[in-house]
């Protein structure tokens, strides 16, 4: 079931997905909340963590992604398993 959250009396789906960040072959990528239809590195709603691809290093705010999460926020594939193994 997918739950819609309104914001500014606005009814959006959002997304909790990487966006990236870092130099050139260098990446680093920040855990965001954004809306399902905004682009990679577009606007966003809050920013949850950061994931180092090269050094296996992620920092997330797990209190704040359980959060969104019950807010009715759908996590992508890559960031559920992220999120999985930080447990």
């Amino acid at each position: 079931m997918i739950k819609l959250i309104k914001l500014d009396r606005i009814f959006i789906m959002l997304k909790i997905r990487l966006r990236r960040t870092g130099r050139c072959r260098q990446p680093t990528y920040g855990i965001i909340v954004t809306e399902a239809r905004s682009k990679r590195n577009g606007h966003y709603i809050e920013s949850l963590g950061n994931w180092n691809q090269t050094t296996e290093k992620l920092t997330i705010n797990k209190k704040r992604y359980y959060y969104w999460l019950e807010r009715g926020a759908q996590p992508t594939l890559r960031v559920r398993k992220l999120c999985e193994k930080a447990r």
